[in-house]
């Protein structure tokens, strides 16, 4: 796909993208605009206190660490936060604090972030403070009771004067070492020296360990390093960049749907891919008619200055030189399926062949649906039908005058039970032949090619086929389908024609109408909200 198709997707769809922006940010705008303003403040907590020790050791560093993840993980539990809530007034509502904190472990430090966030920036404040409360106090529930802290206070403080004078000792008796002669003497202090060393390393450990109960080691120690601060503006909700966010999620979301729904669609929207499906030439483009009623779609002959009406000459002037070789003295005009414009394109086609001067006859061939007696309001009482029953055919008086100079119609007449027979028939072949006698062109109009072999069986006995399809509507598949059944028996396709073309996919050329006779050439611009990508679908006409 190049860059002036997605170009062209994006224009097309741009309704689309516009209203999904504006309802997502209006959405997202709703949604916020009612939000109270959030506060956020933080406690700063240490643990431990390694960076008082003149030589602190990877150890300290590691069970720092490992107690800072319990605490951070702690402090989220139920006895904290309903703690903390129960002081605060609100332990109803403690479990509304999980989603109110956070905890942070700063990395490479013994640091420890409480965040709390909250619409009343002094209630944040005091839920930071009282949740490093809480945790303090459970670090020191954990210590030795006054009791027995004298206790072990008493037998801490007696182990280092028992390890100087040990030590004192194992000094003397190395001096004494240094001077014994006898195997038995030197064998005898070496002992005590043992002795005294492994006694003193009792007393370490033990001493560690009394340490350890005092909490002297300062590894399970947790101080407030930073108290949280009242906020003095809030940190959300940010209105405008949610709202932005939204509005580009929306755009996004829309710019991607607009594609998927371009790669679904495989109907023919363009004459670039038509000729690409087909292999066909677009003998001509043609927008879509304002009108309800059929009469008002012969636009070549109610106003034959406007744009579509050029766009029927400009068909004509194809056809003419996609048959230089062969002119096309009868032509069938068939679509693949239903309702795609054929018999209006047949009818101001017929239009502008009788302006250039030729005498042109238009055959309602549809024995199912005929709609050319309703569009150029003639009656219908005896037809096609009324001529191919007579045992010796009769033109006369059948072919109708019309309100355009050198223009007749042939109209279905009564509809048959069996329209294929009739026009496969001998007489019909007759019948053609005649009629190519009488006038210049003569244009068959069918049914669809798909749904009954009508068109198929007529298209054997012309010179030519005109496929018409409906921009945006006719499918590939189908259009493929009804080309090759035309092509089995024959039939020379001489082009295809887009019919019911938005204003859009023809670059805005006839997106305005010129009209002449009655209306004086004044230009028919619509309503202005008409012109809008949305509401111009909406109110159209």
């Amino acid at each position: 796909m190049e860059l002036r198709q997605y170009a062209s997707v994006i224009w097309k769809w741009l309704w689309l993208i516009v209203l999904a922006t504006v309802v997502a940010a209006t959405s997202s705008w709703l949604a916020v605009k009612d939000q109270p303003p959030i506060y956020q403040t933080t406690t700063t907590l240490m643990i431990g206190q390694t960076i008082e020790k003149v030589d602190p050791n990877y150890a300290d560093f590691y069970t720092s660490e490992r107690l800072g993840q319990t605490y951070s993980e702690l402090i989220k539990r139920e006895p904290i936060l309903k703690a903390a809530a129960r002081t605060l007034g609100f332990e109803d509502q403690w479990r509304s604090l999980q989603d109110q904190v956070a905890v942070n472990l700063i990395p490479g430090t013994q640091l420890m972030e409480i965040t709390v966030t909250d619409t009343d920036p002094q209630r944040a404040k005091l839920i930071a403070d009282e949740l490093a409360n809480q945790l303090l106090q459970i670090t020191q529930a954990s210590r030795p009771q006054d009791k027995n802290r004298e206790f072990i206070e008493q037998q801490a403080a007696s182990l280092p004067p028992k390890i100087d004078a040990a030590q004192q000792e194992i000094q003397k008796l190395e001096a004494e070492l240094s001077e014994a002669f006898s195997a038995r003497q030197i064998q005898d202090i070496q002992t005590r020296i043992n002795t005294l060393e492994g006694q003193i390393n009792n007393w370490q450990a033990t001493f560690a360990q009394y340490q350890l109960l005092l909490g002297d080691t300062g590894v399970n120690v947790l101080t407030v390093i930073e108290e949280a601060a009242v906020p003095t503006s809030p940190m959300g909700p940010q209105r405008l960049m949610q709202v932005g966010l939204a509005a580009a999620i929306g755009m996004v979301l829309a710019v991607g749907a607009a594609f998927l729904i371009e790669y679904l669609d495989d109907s023919l929207k363009t004459p670039e891919e038509v000729g690409k499906t087909l292999g066909l030439t677009t003998v001509g483009a043609i927008t879509r008619i304002s009108g309800d009623s059929p009469p008002e779609r012969l636009v070549t002959a109610r106003h034959p200055k406007s744009p579509i009406s050029e766009a029927y000459r400009a068909m004509r002037t194809n056809l003419q030189f996609s048959s230089l070789d062969r002119p096309l003295r009868s032509l069938v005009v068939t679509s693949p399926s239903p309702v795609e414009g054929k018999s209006t394109t047949l009818s101001n086609l017929g239009v502008v062949m009788a302006q250039a001067g030729k005498s042109v006859v238009l055959v309602d061939s549809d024995l199912r649906r005929p709609m050319l007696h309703k569009i150029f309001q003639v009656p219908n009482k005896e037809g096609l039908t009324t001529v191919l029953l007579e045992d010796e055919p009769l033109l006369d008086g059948r072919l109708q005058e019309t309100s355009v100079e050198n223009l007749r119609l042939l109209t279905s007449g009564p509809l048959p039970p069996n329209p294929s027979e009739l026009l496969g028939s001998q007489r019909m072949r007759d019948l053609i032949e005649r009629l190519e006698a009488e006038a210049d062109v003569v244009i068959f109009d069918t049914p669809p090619a798909l749904p009954v072999t009508d068109a198929v069986v007529l298209a054997s006995q012309t010179d030519g086929v005109l496929l018409v399809t409906d921009a945006g509507k006719t499918r590939r598949s189908a259009a493929l389908r009804a080309l090759e059944s035309l092509r089995q028996v024959g039939a020379n396709v001489v082009g295809a024609a887009l019919n019911r073309l938005s204003a859009r996919s023809s670059g805005g050329y006839y997106y305005y109408y010129y009209y002449a006779g009655d209306n004086k050439g004044r230009r028919r611009k619509g309503r202005w909200y008409r012109r809008l990508p949305l509401v111009g679908r909406l109110f159209k006409p």
